[in-house]
């Protein structure tokens, strides 16, 4: 499966603990990540500094649903299933 153009749902509502260039501490769920660019495609993609995480969330249809919104919602579920405490 191909990551749905202007998405963004796995940059935006999961929480990434590890560092992110601008971002040193991570990022909260729900926030956009910010090398985000303006067609909400990742500037750092398939650069060594990309998280890892980031690169082992792949596409597929439970996550992606079929629309950006579903995406967010099922994305900030598991966030929520998953947080620690």
């Amino acid at each position: 499966m191909e990551c749905r153009p202007r998405c963004a749902a796995c940059c935006i509502a999961p929480s990434i603990s590890s560092p992110i260039p601008g971002m040193p501490n991570g990022k909260p769920a729900g926030v956009p990540c910010i090398q985000l660019d303006e067609d909400l495609r990742c500037k750092i993609f398939g650069q060594p500094e990309r998280p890892a995480v980031c690169g082992g969330l792949r596409p597929d249809e439970d996550m992606c649903g079929d629309s950006r919104e579903q995406a967010l919602r099922w994305l900030g579920y598991m966030e929520d299933l998953t947080r620690p405490g």
